[in-house]
């Protein structure tokens, strides 16, 4: 009974933000299938996992993993190969406010895919850039210069006339 009610506790915990990413990651919002697949493979799975403080991480690989399956190619982000020590080396980022959120979501609707997922990632979930490379199976480089451009990429949208 423990069981049942702890995994309840981490879906009410984390099943929104979860849907959330899902529906920036696909860009559309019937994602219902995909959140299931994904919550019938923490339950069929949570056992192995071996650290409970890696959940989240493990949640949004799980997540990531559902989306793209069956589906070939990858996320496609648009961007040119960037030099690493072209990228600032700080995980500092622009500030944004509860008053931008609308122009926020309309503007990631408008990016690729690749360039959304690590925004919710780092932004929405506050996951750093290593649980970005995880997360993602990509190198921390590379986490680096999907937000660079991705990040670009939102203010080139939200400078657009409204």
């Amino acid at each position: 009974m423990g069981d049942r009610r702890a995994l309840e506790e981490l879906y009410l915990r984390h099943d929104r933000r979860m849907a959330y990413y899902l529906r920036r990651l696909l860009g559309r919002d019937d994602v219902d299938d995909v959140r299931q697949e994904v919550w019938l493979t923490v339950v069929r799975q949570i056992a192995r996992l071996r650290h409970p403080e890696a959940f989240v991480v493990w949640l949004y690989r799980i997540a990531r993993n559902c989306a793209f399956s069956g589906r070939t190619g990858g996320l496609a982000t648009n961007e040119p190969p960037t030099a690493l020590e072209d990228l600032p080396d700080t995980e500092e980022d622009d500030p944004f406010t509860p008053e931008h959120a609308e122009r926020i979501h309309r503007g990631l609707n408008q990016l690729s895919a690749g360039h959304r997922e690590v925004l919710v990632l780092r932004f929405m979930e506050d996951l750093s850039y290593e649980q970005i490379a995880e997360v993602t199976a990509t190198h921390i480089g590379t986490v680096r210069s999907r937000l660079h451009h991705a990040k670009l990429a939102l203010r080139r949208q939200l400078e657009k006339p409204s």
